[in-house]
């Protein structure tokens, strides 16, 4: 699908509140419902737990305040309604201050499978129920002051490392693979493929990630497994700029996927 021009962030009103329309939500409830389903199987504990802790359902689109006062009870994190696309440095700096940035509008039906600008149900549905787990918390915002620190030279290749994590990550909980980036959650298609057993899958290694290149308009044709939240944190407690200059000196991995796709 072609990144979507025609998407308009919503304003809100006196108190902070955003209006959808009844088709609009009607997107929501059905996204919900059909990933619900399927990710009662296929997401991880603290995934469950965390949409538990937040109160979604499918009635309503969640209002950013709501998910932003129950975030702060939670782990002290929290979220801040922007436009779909916003400067690295500002998006980083939200992190950096362990708020995550959410887009307010959201898909039409056509684009009910996948799209690839960030809407409220990727933002909302996806990414904030992880947010209440803290050792994820600790992670972002240690990525947010890294992406500040080191600046654009290393943002590409630093940036890699969310992608196969916070967007595309998959641990393994009792001997099963489940779901935690929002992409894979947030995606009726992509959910299906990355549990389908046909992409390939391997063990989380900061090197490996630091060296794959990626597309964004395409199902992931690799997915990085973790063992533990906590395993996740500590990967970015190392020299970060050291590391990106080896795989960078390294040179990327083979492509995984197919470049005239």
């Amino acid at each position: 699908m072609p990144l979507s021009t025609d998407y308009m962030s919503k304003t809100p009103d006196k108190q902070g509140r955003f209006a959808y329309t009844d088709a609009e939500t009607a997107v929501w409830s059905d996204l919900f419902a059909m990933q619900m389903e399927a990710l009662r199987k296929h997401a991880c504990a603290a995934y469950l737990d965390g949409q538990e802790a937040l109160g979604m359902s499918g009635q309503a689109v969640p209002q950013v305040t709501e998910i932003d006062a129950r975030l702060r009870n939670i782990t002290g994190a929290g979220v801040q309604a922007v436009d779909a696309l916003i400067p690295q440095d500002e998006f980083s700096t939200l992190l950096s201050e362990r708020r995550f940035p959410v887009a307010t509008f959201i898909r039409k039906r056509e684009h009910f499978d996948y799209i690839e600008e960030p809407d409220i149900f990727h933002e909302c549905f996806g990414h904030c129920p992880m947010l209440t787990n803290n050792a994820f918390c600790q992670f972002m915002e240690r990525f947010g002051r890294l992406s500040l620190e080191l600046g654009e030279d290393y943002s590409e290749r630093l940036f890699r490392l969310f992608w196969f994590t916070v967007e595309f990550g998959l641990i393994r909980q009792n001997g099963a693979l489940k779901a935690f980036g929002a992409g894979i959650i947030s995606s009726p298609e992509e959910l299906k493929w990355a549990m389908s057993g046909k992409p390939d899958v391997v063990p989380f290694d900061l090197m490996t990630v630091l060296r794959t290149p990626y597309r964004i308009d395409i199902v992931q044709p690799v997915y990085f497994e973790i063992e533990s939240f906590e395993q996740l944190a500590r990967s970015i407690e190392t020299d970060m700029r050291a590391a990106l200059d080896t795989a960078r000196e390294m040179g990327d991995l083979p492509a995984r996927f197919d470049q005239a796709a």
